[in-house]
């Protein structure tokens, strides 16, 4: 009977268990997809500027990581982290999305305000993050940039925005749409004062943005293949009732009918903030 019974196998490990067998694992976000040419790419070759290596395509970045790569390391001051939105419309869980976005982005809202230096040069900064509710402009948005411009406008300062919106933000209604008329008037009296208003498109800026302070700028430039409009294409297209040229609403399409004053590709976009604030301003000239 001992042919038929049953062998013992043995164990090498028997303190071991199955839980404590750890599996091989692939980290998050090793690979990116280019939204332009669709090739998958090692997400260390973008490099902190997060550019494609094969057509230029500049990623859509943090707030953070812009202040990274543009200002004087330590330089930037925040202003108005004490603005918060009273939601006007009670609309539902809009709070609570609020914080749970302010605890994933680290910022205070769509819009990062301050002033910073560029190789010493100061200037008050605004960049919106496409990350925050898609860059939306409700209340708090279109009170800090009214801010921003007013308190540059009694230092002095030049004034660089970053827009990067898909417009006004619907759980505000028709207070978010009040934001457009209000930054523009504050951008006016900005102006009135002789001082220096640059604004950078970034991928995408849509809707009330674009419509108000995005194109009010002394010079406007933009990154490249970045989409820039007011309206979506399918609603343009069916209000028309015409096809759009298929790159309609790209950076190079509205450089070509003189939208935008130059496109610049984000490694570049240092140099020629710094270039165009030393032109501009009376600080500038003195340290040329």
């Amino acid at each position: 009977m001992a042919l038929f019974k049953k062998k013992k196998y043995i164990r090498i490990n028997p303190n071991r268990t199955q839980t404590a067998i750890q599996k091989p694992q692939v980290p998050d976000n090793l690979w990116a997809k280019c939204p332009n040419c669709k090739h998958m790419l090692y997400t260390k070759d973008i490099g902190i500027e997060k550019i494609c290596p094969y057509c230029g395509y500049n990623f859509r970045i943090s707030a953070w990581e812009r202040i990274a790569i543009t200002i004087d390391e330590k330089s930037f001051d925040e202003w108005d982290v004490d603005v918060f939105s009273k939601d006007p419309l009670n609309f539902p869980d809009y709070i609570e999305k609020v914080k749970q976005t302010q605890a994933k982005t680290g910022l205070h809202e769509a819009v990062l305000t301050g002033e910073a230096t560029i190789n010493g040069l100061s200037f008050a900064l605004g960049i919106m993050d496409s990350h925050f509710i898609m860059g939306s402009m409700g209340t708090v948005v279109g009170e800090k940039i009214t801010r921003l411009f007013e308190k540059a406008t009694q230092k002095g300062l030049p004034v660089v925005i970053f827009t990067a919106s898909g417009g006004a933000r619907m759980q505000e209604g028709i207070f978010s749409l009040m934001q457009m008329a209000k930054i523009s008037a504050a951008v006016k009296q900005h102006s009135n004062a002789g001082l220096f208003y640059l604004t950078v498109l970034t991928d995408p800026t849509t809707g009330g943005v674009t419509a108000s302070f995005a194109m009010e700028g002394d010079i406007i430039l933009a990154e490249p293949q970045s989409l820039i409009g007011f309206a979506g294409r399918r609603v343009i297209e069916q209000t028309i009732k015409q096809e759009l040229p298929e790159d309609f609403q790209k950076a190079e399409f509205l450089l070509e009918h003189g939208f935008v004053d130059q496109i610049v590709p984000r490694t570049e976009l240092k140099k020629r903030i710094e270039h165009l604030l030393r032109l501009h301003t009376v600080e500038g000239w003195l340290t040329t």
